[in-house]
C-alpha cells in the first residue's frame, strides 16, 4: 500500500486555507464566528500563550483582511510545540517520517492496528522530526484525539480504532506550514510570552479551564497542573494588560469565581453556547456555555469565515 505522492512544499504554491492539524482538547472551531467578530479592526502581533489546536490563529491566517503581520505562539507542551516547529521547518522530513508510520497502520487489519498503535505509543522518541511524526500519528489514531500523560508524563490514551484516519494530510499541512512562516514559537510560561506585547496586538488567551465541580478537570494535558493560584496570574496579567490598552480575549469556564472576578473589572463577560467534543465519557461532550471575557478595544464586527 502507498500514500499519495506530491512534490515537496512550495511555499508560494496556491494551498488551501490552513486549518488545525491536530485535534486538540478545547478546540475553538465550532466558536470562531464569536472570536473573529470580538478581535479588534487591526492586528499587528497576535500572541496566543496557550496555543494548542490554533483554530483562531488558523482563522486570522485564512482571510488577508484579518491576518496579523506577526505571531506569537507560545504552549508548554515541549511534544505541540516541537511539532509545529517541525510542521513550520522540516516538512519534507517529516512527510518522509510520517508516511512509513501510516501506511504501516493502514495495511492492518483492527487487531493488529492496535498491537501497532501501542508500539509506537510506548516508544520515546528523542528527535524533533520522530516526536512531531509520533505526536500526529498518536493524534490520528488514539481515542477521540485525546493528549493526556500519567505522573510520569507518559501519553496514556488508548487506541481509537478508525477506519480510515487521515494521518498523513500533505496538503493541509503544507498550508499551515505556509502560515506558521512568520511566527516566533515558545514554551515559556504565559506571562513571559507576552511581555512585548503593545496596543496595536492582540492577546487571545484560552488556559485550562477552571473546572466547574471537584471532579471535572477532565485530563492531564502537560506534567503540571494549571490551578487556581494560575487562574489568578492569568488575572493579573489581563489587568496589567488592559491598563496598558492591549486588546486582550479569554476563553474560560463560567464558573462562578471566574464570572466573578471579570465581572467586577471593567470586562465584557459573555457567555458563548458551545459543544464539548472531547471527554473521556460520551455522555459529557453535549452542550457547555464557555465564558468570553474581553477588553474594551474596536472590533471588526461580524465577518465571513469565507470573506
Amino acid at each position: 500500500m502507498t500514500l499519495p505522492t506530491e512534490q515537496k512544499v512550495n511555499l508560494s504554491a496556491e494551498l488551501p486555507h490552513a486549518r488545525p492539524f491536530l485535534k486538540w482538547a478545547g478546540g475553538k472551531s465550532q466558536l470562531l464566528p464569536a472570536l473573529l467578530e470580538r478581535a479588534p479592526e487591526s492586528i499587528d502581533t497576535y500572541y496566543e500563550p496557550f496555543l494548542g489546536g490554533g483554530a483562531l490563529f488558523f482563522a486570522l491566517m485564512a482571510n488577508p483582511a484579518l491576518t496579523p503581520r506577526r505571531a506569537v505562539l507560545n504552549d508548554l507542551n515541549h511534544e505541540l510545540l516541537t511539532t509545529y516547529t517541525v510542521v513550520r521547518d522540516q516538512l519534507d522530513e517529516l512527510f518522509e517520517r510520517l508516511e512509513p508510520l501510516a501506511v504501516s497502520y493502514l495495511e492492518c487489519d483492527e487487531e493488529a492496528r492496535a498491537t501497532y498503535y501501542y508500539s509506537i505509543r510506548d516508544e520515546q522518541w528523542d528527535t524533533p522530526i520522530k516526536i512531531a511524526a509520533r505526536l500526529i500519528f498518536l493524534n490520528k489514531t488514539c481515542f477521540n484525539g485525546l493528549y493526556r500523560v500519567n505522573q510520569k508524563g507518559r501519553f496514556n490514551v488508548p487506541h481509537g480504532r478508525y477506519k480510515k484516519p487521515n494521518i498523513l494530510d500533505r496538503l493541509n499541512l503544507q498550508a499551515v506550514s505556509q502560515a506558521l512562516q512568520n511566527t516566533e514559537l515558545t514554551t515559556v510560561d504565559f506571562g513571559d510570552c507576552c511581555l512585548e506585547a503593545e496596543p496595536g496586538d492582540f492577546v487571545y488567551l484560552d488556559p485550562p479551564f477552571h473546572p466547574l465541580s471537584d471532579t471535572s478537570s477532565f485530563t492531564a494535558y502537560t506534567d503540571s497542573d494549571f490551578g487556581h493560584e494560575d487562574q489568578l496570574r492569568l488575572k493579573w496579567l489581563i489587568d496589567e494588560m488592559r491598563e496598558r490598552d492591549i486588546p486582550v480575549m479569554l476563553s474560560n469556564s463560567p464558573h462562578e469565581w471566574v464570572v466573578g472576578a471579570y465581572e467586577a473589572s471593567r470586562y465584557l463577560v459573555e457567555r458563548i453556547p458551545a459543544r464539548r467534543a472531547i471527554n473521556s465519557k460520551a455522555d459529557r461532550r453535549g452542550a457547555i456555555d464557555e465564558l468570553l471575557v474581553t477588553s474594551v478595544y474596536p472590533r471588526r464586527g461580524a465577518i465571513s469565515l469565507d470573506s
